[in-house]
């Protein structure tokens, strides 16, 4: 890996010592744009790849473009590094609809934060482990509990892996599978989620790759319209319950689960998981003493969710529901929405006596500051998608890739390059922002006449989106460096290693027929809910035959 990394760097050291005259003779520009305009985000791509490191990568992409608007010249060099910060990403931080994303996602945050603490979420847990009383019912119990947790993959996979592993070990499942149900009810739940930590950082990113597309509407729709199409994430929570209500499996989970069975706890398991993460389990777990209430969670999470449609209600115009929630507006709704649902959280947790005021201000802190990493990947990818759009990359990957690609397979080709990119880098929202504000001017440049979207080619265009958002999780989902991978491991208290050989086999499996079975199918043609039921269908077949027994 060391001598990759000098590779690269020795490469675009090169590239900035030659490019100076090149770019002079024709630098990139939205009414001319050429293949310069491809180095920003592919230097962000290839350095989250090569360091793991997203934020600097997109840095990185970030200043190379402000260099290249800046004229390319040698003393632009230091001044476009200032005005990456100074000019854009203040800029982006600027803008109101980001304001208001951001602040959505905060708010988000603390309703979490407060919720965790006041014992709510654990009411929820006590609930359903009090179900869990056999084999098969403590596999689904897992599930339903990462579907009831759907706000924030990270409190799902804390929450759910180490509340369930003592009644998973009890009935013998292996560590392995509680990891595999946790990982793929996370962030497979949190991306589909119609409000949650992912759906602002989701709605912005489409937001600001579709500002100069006319007849698209709001963008928080467009989320809406997309997740018709997000076929792995919806394929991937049918398999988990179906693999936990059939008690069947394959591969390497199968022997895992053989292993359990006649081991008890000890398979699969790594005494040394939980504690590297003692303080993200302080942050999210009530005190001892603390009463575990459902309703202190299921109260702030049904006002936010009032407060959403109603706010979409409120501000829309028209004849019919469709009509309204098109004309609404998705920002003010959601900031309604997470207002009124944080300030429930806070004021049940201080009438009841749970916590003081203070107890609960510093609780939304806590749950806020998980969230500035992910603002962070949101501001730089803004900051980035607006240095692109000013040197035409969406220009040049129009006139380049839309005679050669057909139109028809684009959402499956985005599929494959978010999934492969998200599995390199182990980040699905890094991923998300470098490569949403390119792949979709594409398509949709693709399926419009006279600068107008075809309305007839509209599923290909909300099949695009999702799949950025759906490879991205994939990827990420099966990525060993990932985030929400390692923290499945960890809070399962499975080897990390043994986590990702089991799931692979699970992953590959949905994620082929996601592409086979809807997405490939839905670009020319087939409707959406078809080719869900005809995924769903072959998943069932090939669970049977993967797992038909050995002949002697």
């Amino acid at each position: 890996m060391p001598v990759i990394r000098i590779i690269v760097l020795t490469f675009f050291a090169i590239l900035l010592g030659t490019a100076e005259p090149a770019l002079a003779a024709g630098l990139s520009s939205p009414e001319a744009p050429n293949i310069w305009s491809l180095l920003p985000p592919v230097l962000a791509i290839t350095a989250a790849v090569i360091f793991r490191q997203v934020i600097p990568a997109l840095f990185a992409g970030l200043w190379l473009g402000a260099w290249f608007i800046s004229g390319a010249t040698m003393p632009g060099l230091g001044t476009s590094f200032l005005a990456s910060f100074e000019v854009y990403i203040v800029g982006a931080i600027a803008d109101a609809d980001h304001a208001a994303l951001i602040s959505f996602i905060l708010m988000i945050g603390a309703m979490v934060g407060i919720i965790s603490k006041n014992g709510g979420l654990q009411g929820i847990v006590t609930v359903m482990t009090r179900w869990a009383t056999s084999k098969k019912r403590a596999q689904l119990g897992t599930g339903f509990l990462g579907l009831a947790i759907f706000f924030d993959d990270y409190a799902n996979t804390l929450i759910v892996g180490n509340t369930m592993r003592p009644v998973t070990d009890y009935h013998k499942i292996s560590r392995e599978k509680l990891a595999y149900i946790v990982d793929s009810t996370a962030a497979p739940v949190a991306c589909l989620a119609l409000i949650s930590t992912w759906v602002g950082y989701e709605v912005g990113l489409i937001d600001a790759a579709t500002r100069d597309i006319e007849g698209l509407g709001d963008p928080y729709l467009i989320f809406l319209n997309s997740l018709a199409y997000s076929f792995y994430p919806l394929l991937a929570i049918f398999f988990v319950f179906l693999v936990a209500s059939t008690g069947q499996d394959y591969g390497p989970m199968k022997a895992a689960e053989q292993a359990a069975a006649i081991a008890g706890e000890g398979a699969g398991a790594s005494s040394g998981a939980t504690p590297r993460f003692e303080k993200e389990l302080a942050e999210i777990n009530p005190a001892g003493d603390m009463p575990h209430r459902a309703i202190n969670a299921l109260a702030p999470i049904g006002v936010l969710l009032a407060g959403v449609v109603g706010g979409l209600l409120a501000s829309g115009e028209g004849d019919n529901i469709r009509d309204i929630v098109a004309s609404a507006n998705s920002y003010q709704a959601l900031l309604w929405g997470s207002l009124l649902g944080t300030a429930t959280a806070g004021s049940l947790s201080v009438a009841q006596r749970l916590m003081t005021l203070d107890e609960a201000v510093l609780a939304g802190i806590g749950g806020i500051e998980k969230l500035v990493y992910p603002i962070l990947i949101l501001v730089l990818a803004w900051s980035l998608a607006t240095t692109t759009q000013q040197l035409g990359t969406a220009g040049y990957l129009i006139a380049t890739l839309s005679e050669a690609i057909p139109v028809q397979v684009m959402p499956a080709l985005i599929f494959v390059i978010s999934a492969a990119t998200a599995f390199a880098t182990g980040s699905s929202w890094g991923v998300m922002g470098i490569l949403m504000p390119l792949a979709i001017p594409l398509v949709a440049a693709q399926i419009s006449v006279d600068g107008v979207i075809d309305p007839a080619q509209l599923a290909i265009f909300y099949s695009s989106v999702a799949c950025v958002l759906a490879g991205s999780v994939w990827g990420d989902h099966c990525s060993p460096i990932s985030d929400t991978t390692i923290l499945s491991s960890m809070a399962s208290g499975c080897d990390h290693i043994a986590h990702v050989r089991t799931q692979m086999p699970y992953a590959l499996l949905v994620g082929a027929v996601a592409i086979l079975a809807g997405t490939l199918p839905a670009g020319f043609g087939l409707p959406w809910w078809v080719g869900l039921a005809l995924g769903a269908g072959l998943l069932v077949m090939a669970l049977r035959v993967l797992t038909k027994p050995v002949r002697a």
